[in-house]
C-alpha cells in the first residue's frame, strides 16, 4: 500500500476531518451409497511464469511487498526523513520514520522469512535517496547491497519484482524544506514534479534511475513496477500537502501546478518503462519476456450512498463513477491509449502518443470502500475539490458491509470480497492486459484476521479466475509490521509482527496460514472452513499494552 496512512486519500489535508489456471477440485466420494460432491474442496494454483508475456497467462504466483522507506534503516537522505525528523534537525510533520524496522541491516537475514513461507516472488523497492543521495552522485556500496539482496532472493527460489518509486524521492529532487523554491532548480532541489522548469528535470531524473537499476540488475530481474499508486503519491505530495514535499495545489492551481505534476509523473512512468526495456535485454527467469514492467494502481470500492444508505438514485451513481474515473481510470487510460483528459468528463483533449502502451501488465492494490455522493445546494465538509462529489470512509455515512470488516487503525471498512469486482472491472476495461494484485493486506492486532483476510483474498482471486480474468499472482501487504507514513507504526500490516525495541520478527498466524497455502498451492478444504468466505471475520481485539498478534 499498498499509502501514507490508509486513512489516507480522503483523510488528508482539509479531509482528515471530514473525512496476487484454477482448476477446482470436485471430490466425490462414496458414502452409505451415496455420492457426495465436495465442491471446490481444493483448488490448485500453477507456479509462477511470466507477468506479461503470452507464456504466463494461467501461471500464478504467491508473493509478499515492502518498501524500502517503510522498512530501511539508516535511510536519512529521502524526503520522508527530514519531513518526520524532529526540529530543529528536520520539519517534524508526521510521526518520525527513524529506523523503520531494520530492513537495511536484516535485508538478506529478512528474505529467509520469505522463503519459509514457501512464496515465489518478493516486491521491494530500491530506495532512490540511498543510492543517488545528492545529484548525479551514485553511491555504489548502496547498488552492491540491493545487488546482494537480488541475487539472495534468487538463491532461495524467489522472483523479485523491483518497485522503482514508492512514495520517496531524495531531498534535492523537491526539497520539503524549500516548497516554494524561490531561487528556482539547482542540483540541491530541482523544485519538484510541478515545477514548469523543474518538472522536466525531475522525469529525466527518473528515467536515469530506471535505466541504472535495470542496466545493473536486468541480468538478474525481469519484472518491474515503475511507479507505485501514482494517484494516492499525488494527493499527499501535491494535491493536499500532508506529505513530502508539502504542496496543496488541487484547489489553488489545478489546471496549472496540479495537472502539471500529473502530466510529468504519467510521461515519467512512459520514460521509464522505455528506458528499461532498452536496457534490460536478458530473459533471466527464461519466461520469454526480458522485462515485464507496469505500474501499481490503488484502487477502491466505490458505494453511491444518500442518507446512511446504499443510494440507487443516478445522480450518486454518476458522482461514484466520476470519483473513480479521477482516482483510477485518468491515469491508466493515459498510457493506455496515449491522451490526456483535462477536464475530467471521460473525453481525452490532449494527445500523448508517447504514453500509449507503456503498459505490459498492471499491479492491483484493494484496501478500502468508499461513500460517494452528490453535492447538494453547497458544498459540505467533505466535499471533494474539482470532482465536485461528497466522499466519506466511514458510518454513518458509508453504511457497512458486516462490522467486522471495519479496521479500526485505518478507519475504513476493508471488504474482504473486493477484489472480485474490482479485478472485474480492471479486465473489462483493459482488455488484454495482464493483471496481479501486488498488495492486499489488512491492518490488525489479530493475526487470526489477518489470516482471514489471506484466505478470503485469494478466494476472490480463484472466482475471478475462473471466470476468465488474467490475474497472474497475489502480492501480501506486508511481510513485517513497518512505518505506515503518516500514521507512524501503529497499523500493523505485516505477516510478520516486529518489536521496534530489539528488532525481533515474529510469524504471525497469518504467515503460517499463507506459508501453508503456498506449500501446498491449493486452497484445502480445512483452511476455506476455518478462515474463508464471505460472513463475519474474526472480531478486532480491543488493544491492550501486550497486544501481540
Amino acid at each position: 500500500m499498498t499509502k501514507p496512512t490508509r486513512k489516507r486519500l480522503f483523510k488528508i489535508g482539509v479531509f482528515v476531518a471530514a473525512m496476487g489456471l484454477l482448476t477446482p477440485l470436485a471430490n466425490a466420494q462414496e458414502a452409505d451409497g451415496e455420492q457426495l460432491k465436495k465442491k471446490h474442496a481444493a483448488t490448485s494454483f500453477p507456479g509462477p511464469g511470466s507477468l506479461s508475456g503470452p507464456s504466463g497467462k494461467g501461471s500464478f504466483r504467491f508473493g509478499v511487498a515492502s518498501s524500502a522507506t517503510q522498512i530501511e534503516d539508516r535511510n536519512e537522505h529521502t524526503d520522508w526523513y527530514k519531513w518526520t525528523r524532529p526540529a530543529p534537525e528536520g520539519l517534524g510533520k508526521s510521526p518520525f520514520v527513524g529506523d523503520a524496522v531494520g530492513g537495511y541491516t536484516k535485508a538478506i537475514e529478512d528474505i529467509d522469512l520469505i522463503k519459509d513461507m514457501n512464496l515465489d516472488a518478493y516486491r521491494l523497492s530500491i530506495e532512490w535517496a540511498r543510492v543517488e543521495p545528492q545529484r548525479n552522485q551514485i553511491d555504489e556500496k548502496a547498488l552492491a547491497h540491493y545487488s546482494d539482496v537480488i541475487d539472495a532472493l534468487l538463491a532461495r527460489g524467489i522472483r523479485p519484482m523491483i518497485t522503482i518509486h514508492h512514495f520517496s524521492n531524495p531531498v534535492w529532487v523537491d526539497d520539503p524544506g524549500d516548497p516554494t523554491c524561490a531561487a528556482g532548480p539547482s542540483d540541491k532541489n530541482l523544485c519538484g514534479l510541478d515545477h514548469p522548469v523543474g518538472g522536466p528535470q525531475v522525469v529525466q531524473e527518473m528515467a536515469e534511475f530506471a535505466k541504472l537499476l535495470a542496466e545493473r540488475f536486468g541480468n538478474r530481474v525481469d519484472e518491474w513496477a515503475t511507479v507505485n499508486e501514482p494517484m494516492v503519491y499525488m494527493h499527499f505530495a501535491h494535491a493536499f500537502g500532508a506529505g513530502p514535499p508539502g504542496k496543496a495545489n488541487l484547489v489553488t492551481d489545478f489546471k496549472g501546478r496540479y495537472q502539471g505534476a500529473l502530466r510529468n509523473l504519467i510521461d515519467a512512468h512512459s520514460r521509464m518503462y522505455k528506458a528499461i526495456k532498452a536496457a534490460d535485454t536478458i530473459d533471466a527467469s527464461g519466461g520469454g519476456t526480458p522485462a515485464s514492467v507496469g505500474l501499481t494502481m490503488s484502487a477502491k470500492q466505490y458505494v453511491p450512498v444518500r442518507d446512511g444508505k446504499v443510494s440507487s438514485q443516478r445522480r450518486d451513481i454518476d458522482a461514484a463513477a466520476r470519483m473513480q474515473r479521477y482516482f483510477e481510470w485518468n491515469f491508466t487510460d493515459a498510457l493506455w491509449k496515449g491522451g490526456f483528459d483535462t477536464d475530467l468528463d471521460g473525453t481525452m483533449d490532449e494527445k500523448h502518443p508517447e504514453w500509449r502502451n507503456t503498459l505490459d501488465f498492471l499491479g492491483v492494490q484493494l484496501y478500502d470502500r468508499v461513500g460517494v455522493s452528490a453535492v447538494g445546494d453547497a458544498p459540505a465538509p467533505n466535499t471533494f475539490p474539482v470532482v465536485n462529489v461528497n466522499v466519506c470512509s466511514t458510518a454513518p455515512c458509508l453504511p457497512l458491509r458486516d462490522k467486522t470488516y471495519f479496521v479500526p487503525d485505518m478507519n475504513y471498512e476493508s471488504d474482504p470480497t473486493g477484489l472480485y469486482p474490482v479485478l472485474k472491472d480492471y479486465g473489462k476495461r483493459y482488455k488484454g492486459l495482464p493483471l496481479t494484485v501486488t498488495e492486499s493486506g489488512i491492518a490488525s492486532n489479530s493475526g487470526k484476521r489477518r489470516a482471514e483476510f489471506t484466505v478470503r483474498a485469494l478466494e476472490q482471486i480463484e472466482k475471478v479466475r475462473n471466470e476468465g480474468v488474467d490475474v497472474r499472482g497475489y502480492y501480501h501487504w506486508s511481510l513485517m509490521d513497518n512505518f505506515e507514513w503518516l500514521g507512524g507504526y501503529g497499523a500493523r500490516f505485516g505477516l510478520y509482527s516486529v518489536d521496534r525495541s530489539t528488532m525481533q520478527r515474529t510469524p504471525t498466524e497469518a504467515a503460517e496460514v499463507y506459508g501453508r497455502i503456498a506449500g501446498a498451492r491449493a486452497l484445502s478444504a480445512d483452511l476455506r472452513k476455518q478462515y474463508g468466505g464471505d460472513g463475519p471475520m474474526t472480531p478486532e481485539p480491543v488493544p491492550t499494552p501486550t497486544t501481540q498478534p
